[in-house]
């Protein structure tokens, strides 16, 4: 299933390539990785910290570890994925 996600995120990642932000590679995986860790990362906290009793501490730890995650995603795919032009 991992890789499953790897292959759509990738493939997200060059759908969106020229609307990202930015000339490198690298900013444009950033700018991914930061909408990714949003609209991923973010609202799945703030939906489980709304619908279950769960400590702050444990809802930053999700979302600062997330938002590692998505980076290194991001970078990866900024130096690595390059649309066919």
């Amino acid at each position: 299933m991992d890789l499953v996600y790897g292959f759509v995120m990738a493939g997200a990642f060059l759908l969106l390539y020229q609307s990202l932000p930015g000339n490198a590679g690298w900013i444009k995986g950033v700018s991914f990785a930061l909408l990714i860790w949003f609209f991923r990362v973010v609202m799945s906290a703030a939906s489980t910290w709304v619908m279950f009793q769960v400590q702050a501490q444990t809802v930053l730890y999700t979302l600062v570890t997330g938002l590692g995650e998505m980076l290194i995603l991001g970078l990866f795919y900024g130096f690595t994925l390059k649309p066919v032009t």
